[in-house]
C-alpha cells in the first residue's frame, strides 16, 4: 500500500507518494468457501504451493477465532502433510512446524504467510459475545475487540496473507477488501 504525503508537528508536508509502508503487510486472498470441507482444501492447497515455492513450515502461522475452530486448521495443515505445533500461552513457535493459535495469541508474532481461517458468521464477531451486551455501548465495544482481533491475525503476515471462511462471512471481510 502506497503511503500518502504526511504532515509533521511543525506542519512541513512530506510526500511519501513511492514509499511503501512495511507495517501495511500484503492484501489479503479472501476466499469464501460453501462448506468446511472447501475451506480445508483451499488452505492444505494454499500453503502447499507457498511451501513448494519454498516458505518453510516455521515460516507459516494458521490463526482462528477461538479453540472452537483450531480443528479446521488442524485439518488444513495435516492435509497439507507439514508438522505442526499448537501454540499455548507460552507462544513458542518451533522450526519445521507449521504455529497453529487462536488469534487471542497471535500478537507479537510474525510469518511470512498466514492464514486466518473460519472468519464465518457468528464466529467473528463471535455471536455468543454479542448475545451477552446489554447496551449500545457495549455493542460497539465487543466489535471493535472482535474486529482488533481480525486485525491482529492479519497483520502477522509479512508476504502472504489468506483469509477464509465458510459462506456466510464475517461481516468484517468487506473492512479487508481493499
Amino acid at each position: 500500500m502506497l503511503a500518502p504525503a504526511v504532515s509533521d508537528a511543525d506542519g512541513n508536508t512530506e510526500d511519501r507518494g513511492s514509499t511503501i509502508s512495511v507495517f501495511n503487510g500484503p492484501a489479503p486472498a479472501i476466499q469464501v468457501l460453501d462448506n468446511i470441507d472447501a475451506e480445508t482444501e483451499a488452505v492444505s492447497k494454499w500453503i502447499s504451493d507457498l511451501s513448494s515455492e519454498g516458505v518453510m513450515p516455521h515460516e507459516f502461522g494458521v490463526f482462528v477465532r477461538s479453540a472452537a475452530e483450531l480443528d479446521r486448521a488442524l485439518a488444513a495443515v495435516k492435509k497439507a502433510g507439514l508438522a505442526f505445533k499448537i501454540l499455548d500461552e507460552k507462544v513458542e513457535t518451533t522450526r519445521g512446524h507449521v504455529s497453529i493459535s487462536t488469534m487471542h495469541l497471535a500478537k507479537g508474532l510474525e510469518f511470512r504467510a498466514v492464514v486466518v481461517m473460519a472468519c464465518d458468521d457468528e464466529v467473528i464477531p463471535l455471536q455468543e459475545r454479542i448475545e451477552t451486551v446489554a447496551d449500545d455501548a457495549d455493542l460497539e465495544e465487543v466489535y471493535n475487540t472482535e474486529r482488533h482481533l481480525l486485525y491482529v491475525a492479519c497483520t502477522r503476515a509479512s508476504d502472504h496473507l489468506l483469509v477464509t471462511s465458510v459462506n456466510p462471512a464475517s461481516e468484517f471481510l468487506d473492512d479487508l477488501q481493499m
